[in-house]
């Protein structure tokens, strides 16, 4: 759906949209883009009624709203306050925490973290494989080792790398394009090659560090690799893109998330891949995908988040 509104403030944001009616009136456009639709078995024939909130379907007789069966539906939230919560997470270069989103949109903490989650489901990345120069590197996520306990950091330090006990996570860059980012069990050669050979184009350029499990990418890519130990770049032979796009992350890591359990680090690395595939977009049409994709397929139970 083509945005027939522009903001590039908080302030514009909210001036249009101003209160409830407006934002139901506007997700009504999102989710029935293709056309209105039952929300219960997706029959094109639904009825209106009066308060022009509620529809009937045709076929199956059940009565639903805008909400039924989304995101929004799930909570008593109104979608003001989601609309918010989506600005805020998805506009901000290094996210929100959820205690600074329940400040600004008004909720409790628990609330906004639960917010949080179910927003960056909807910032999950949809696309084909990557091509022409690809960067790949692997970092690890983990506490610092002063705040981590003392045998703890005996491990880690006997680990020699700093990985031991940290998660294990995997970037590609498509040199000026998108990146892809993921938690990895291991950096093992055939569990790093298998992620190439899954998001990268055949015969592309792949350019990786020293590591010895990416030898052998050759027999599939124009694969090159620079030794850290020696220099950083080579001319056009580097990973710096996708080492930049970990620095951000790691500052969103420790300056305002602190932390990330292993569970939920998946979506951490989501949301942001997300925001930097789309760096170049206006505000509202990144505003406007995660909504729209919060209307179908991104539901999120609380049971399931805290199990």
């Amino acid at each position: 759906m083509k945005n027939t509104f522009q903001f590039k403030t908080l302030a514009e944001f909210l001036a249009y949209f101003k209160d409830e009616e407006t934002c139901r009136k506007h997700f009504a456009k999102i989710r029935f883009a293709n056309g209105e639709h039952c929300a219960h078995c997706g029959h094109d024939k639904i009825y209106t009624f009066n308060d022009g909130k509620r529809y009937r379907c045709a076929k199956c007789k059940r009565d639903f709203t805008i909400v039924t069966n989304t995101v929004f539906g799930e909570t008593k939230l109104p979608l003001q306050k989601w609309f918010i919560a989506i600005y805020l997470l998805s506009t901000t270069s290094k996210g929100i925490s959820s205690v600074q989103l329940a400040k600004h949109v008004g909720v409790t903490q628990k609330t906004g973290w639960f917010m949080d989650h179910r927003i960056r489901k909807a910032m999950k990345e949809r696309g084909g494989k990557l091509f022409g120069t690809v960067e790949v590197d692997e970092t690890y996520v983990g506490g610092e080792l002063l705040n981590m306990h003392k045998h703890k950091r005996a491990q880690v330090v006997a680990g020699g790398n700093g990985g031991a006990g940290k998660a294990i996570v995997m970037g590609l860059l498509e040199r000026k394009g998108r990146v892809i980012a993921g938690v990895v069990p291991d950096a093992r050669k055939e569990t790093l090659q298998a992620k190439i050979w899954q998001y990268v184009e055949p015969g592309s350029a792949v350019h990786t560090d020293a590591l010895r499990s990416y030898n052998g990418l050759h027999r599939q890519y124009a694969h090159e690799t620079v030794d850290h130990a020696v220099c950083y770049a080579k001319g056009e032979l580097h990973t710096n893109s996708i080492e930049s796009f970990w620095a951000l992350f790691k500052r969103g890591y420790h300056g305002i998330y602190h932390q990330m359990s292993r569970k939920h680090l998946q979506r951490y690395l989501e949301e942001y891949s997300f925001r930097f595939n789309r760096r170049t977009e206006a505000m509202q049409d990144v505003w406007s995908d995660v909504v729209a994709n919060m209307s179908t397929g991104t539901r999120l139970p609380y049971r399931e988040l805290i199990a």
